[in-house]
């Protein structure tokens, strides 16, 4: 027998519903650009439909038997059935034309903070606070302490003398545990829709992956453009982003040489009128007959030292001047530049 005719043979034992429901997951799969599994364990009908009402119009959540979804995701195939290792469980297929980072930032901030239940596994350490827990004196305070609370009456009321970690996380919670949690209204899980994995431009994505700190990636891409062009300038390497101030460097140092070789430019004549004002009054304060001086010179000795001083670091303050004004320019362009692409990336 043929590989068709097995394949044939396999299918019409299929279920028409089961082939419909198939070849709908299908079609949600190929009409989305990033595809992921969620977890949906533990959410309660009326809040899971609730989700899927917030997620309308950025993403499409999709529950069906696991089996089925494999079948779908096998059928697509294009890389997408590398999603099949995270059908496992109760879970729920999840599509959307969002980057995978924005999907899981969108699925993170859609947690909500709820009651854990005897049984259940803690997600993380349980902390009772410290602090008055408003409840009245009476048995209470032995349940607290019972569940390895450092709890006492106090003023009153039972009090919780400091923070008391009562289960580490992967451990089970007791009955009594979850009635004291419930009693201090404490809701130590989350729930939402676990993405387990996301599968989006041929690559697949795991949490890991997408958990990143947006501003602290930012300011690392904001610092390697800043880097970049400060390596352009130095190397005196023309871009689009740097011809301007490299022009800016090259006729602040000009006008210093000219200025320094005393040459005769329309550009530097008032420049050296000034400086030459300045070393004559300069020459002027240190002669002492002021008879041997025009009216306008004598007693300019004050003056004199002040302009002097300022003469005698005019290109150092040009170049500098200069550098101040590369790197503004440089901030500027990390203030347009730095970060606009990046809203994109993550939604």
């Amino acid at each position: 027998m043929s590989a068709d005719s097995a394949e044939a043979r396999k299918t019409e034992h299929i279920p028409e519903w089961k082939q419909e429901e198939i070849a709908s997951l299908v079609s949600m799969i190929e009409d989305y650009e990033s595809v992921g599994v969620v977890n949906i364990a533990g959410i309660p009908s009326r809040q899971l439909q609730s989700m899927r009402a917030d997620l309308h119009g950025d993403a499409e959540l999709r529950v069906s038997r696991n089996t089925l979804m494999v079948r779908a995701l096998e059928q697509v195939d294009e890389g997408f059935e590398d999603l099949v290792e995270h059908i496992e469980g109760q879970v729920g297929l999840i599509g959307t034309n969002a980057n995978p980072f924005g999907l899981y930032k969108q699925l993170e901030a859609s947690k909500t903070p709820a009651p854990i239940n005897a049984g259940e596994i803690a997600p993380n350490d349980i902390v009772i606070p410290e602090g008055d827990t408003g409840v009245d004196p009476g048995p209470f305070v032995g349940e607290l302490q019972q569940v390895g609370a450092n709890a006492r009456i106090d003023g009153g009321s039972i009090k919780v003398m400091e923070d008391s970690t009562v289960l580490s996380a992967g451990e089970e919670v007791s009955t009594q545990l979850a009635n004291v949690l419930s009693e201090l209204g404490i809701e130590p899980k989350e729930v939402g829709l676990d993405l387990r994995s996301v599968f989006a431009d041929g690559v697949l994505f795991d949490p890991e992956d997408l958990a990143i700190d947006v501003d602290e990636y930012r300011a690392d891409i904001e610092a390697a453009v800043a880097g970049a062009r400060n390596l352009s300038v130095n190397a005196v390497y023309p871009t689009a982003q740097t011809a301007g101030t490299l022009l800016a460097k090259a006729s602040g140092e000009a006008k210093a040489l000219g200025l320094h070789a005393a040459i005769e430019s329309p550009d530097l004549v008032d420049d050296l009128v000034a400086r030459a004002d300045s070393q004559m009054r300069a020459l002027a304060a240190v002669i002492d007959d002021d008879e041997a001086l025009p009216e306008e010179l004598r007693g300019v000795e004050q003056v004199a030292e002040s302009e002097t001083t300022a003469d005698d670091s005019e290109e150092e303050e040009q170049t500098d001047d200069h550098e101040a004004e590369a790197d503004d320019a440089t901030d500027d362009d990390e203030d347009d530049d730095g970060g606009d692409a990046l809203g994109a990336m993550f939604g």
